[in-house]
């Protein structure tokens, strides 16, 4: 070796670690089994070669606890009910905008550090999880997330003004009757009589919650307050709307990238084959034979382009932010009418929206990977 040769530099950088992605499950909603059971999809299919997974459940009373990786003990079947065991090491979540770590509580020890988050997939359905609250918990701390912020989950969980949002955006929707806490207390016969306007059958709804949980089908006056007092156990302020004679039509929304318009994938139709009066809790996961998910959806092209061109048109009415399942109605006169926007939709390998766009081209463990690379690509704050 001369004197002007040196020896070559021996590298300290560390080699770059895998992004870690908080998966969030549970919760206190009457979907925490359907929560459990999306989450189950996701942890067997992430890519555990691109991403480290830190699973936390949320139980039914909310204590945020490490869960398990598990995926059996976390699928919904008949007979079984998955739920977050509460019993396991509590889970400090951070709350400031220069820490990403998430702490864990033992008994008898300090807090100790367990990971420091890059992203957090929020796989909550229902009040406490999909309305909003954990996004915002999530945006005081700066952290990135799977889905739409604040506003868009907040208002798209409520049937009531999602409704009124797509009605000021011009979007096509149905006739319905909002009944509240204040309404029902004060006089249940007027409000009734409200439900009146409506032509017969009504589908009488909690106006927070979701996968078909206290829904009823209502035929004529004589089932109504059953119906509405069926509906006030998970939510006091009920939607009823006007049955939709015709056939269900679903299609997922991705957000676009690098500023592009949102995408639109093929577009799916769910039937009832037997057994259920309409597409309710068990048909939806519990009675799987029951039931036909068709994708592509048999109907004329114009009529696929239409839903499509109304799912993106209700996704950007409403702020959508990652992804969101639209569901329409393509009615017997030949109509499409807007039904409802899920910001977070079932997310097993058999629900609709992977479904829909693994026909598109775009299978589940890519889709999950697209996800989460559009949830890191996003600035935090006001966007």
């Amino acid at each position: 070796m001369t004197h002007t040769d040196q020896p070559s530099p021996v590298s300290t950088d560390a080699p770059p670690r895998r992004p870690i992605v908080a998966i969030v499950f549970g919760g206190r909603s009457s979907e925490h089994a359907v929560s459990c059971a999306t989450a189950a999809g996701v942890m067997q299919a992430i890519d555990r070669e691109v991403y480290d997974v830190l699973p936390i459940g949320i139980a039914k009373d909310g204590r945020w606890v490490v869960a398990t990786e598990d995926a059996g003990a976390l699928e919904l079947s008949p007979g079984h009910l998955p739920e977050v065991d509460g019993s396991g090491d509590s889970v400090l979540v951070p709350l400031s905008t220069t820490d990403r770590s998430v702490r864990v509580l033992e008994p008898g020890a300090p807090p100790r550090a367990l990971a420091e988050v890059d992203v957090v997939f929020p796989l909550l359905h229902g009040p406490f999880g999909e309305d909003g609250t954990i996004q915002g918990l999530l945006e005081l701390a700066d952290i990135r997330y799977v889905g739409s912020g604040v506003l868009a989950s907040a208002v798209m969980m409520d049937k009531h003004y999602m409704k009124v949002v797509f009605a000021g955006h011009g979007l096509p929707i149905g006739p319905y009757v909002v009944i509240t806490d204040r309404d029902w207390k004060a006089d249940p016969a007027a409000a009734m009589d409200a439900v009146a306007s409506l032509h017969w059958p009504v589908f009488v709804k909690p106006a927070r919650a979701g996968s078909s949980i206290g829904i009823t089908k209502v035929a004529g006056p004589d089932g109504l307050q059953a119906a509405i007092e069926f509906a006030r156990e998970h939510d006091p302020k009920v939607v009823v709307e006007a049955a939709m004679i015709g056939r269900e039509i679903e299609c997922g929304v991705l957000e676009g990238r690098d500023g592009a318009p949102p995408r639109a994938s093929e577009v799916g139709e769910i039937q009832v084959v037997q057994g259920h009066e309409f597409y309710d809790f068990e048909a939806k996961y519990l009675a799987e034979s029951d039931i036909e998910l068709t994708c592509p959806a048999k109907v004329p092209d114009h009529v696929a382009d239409e839903v499509r061109r109304i799912a993106v048109a209700a996704f950007e009415a409403a702020g959508c932010e990652g992804l969101a399942r639209v569901d329409c109605f393509y009615t017997e006169s030949g109509d499409v009418v807007l039904n409802e926007i899920n910001t977070m939709p079932g997310f097993t390998p058999l629900s609709m929206f992977p479904m829909v766009w693994a026909a598109s081209g775009l299978d589940y463990p890519h889709l999950i990977d697209e996800l989460i690379q559009l949830a890191l690509a996003r600035r935090t704050g006001l966007r």
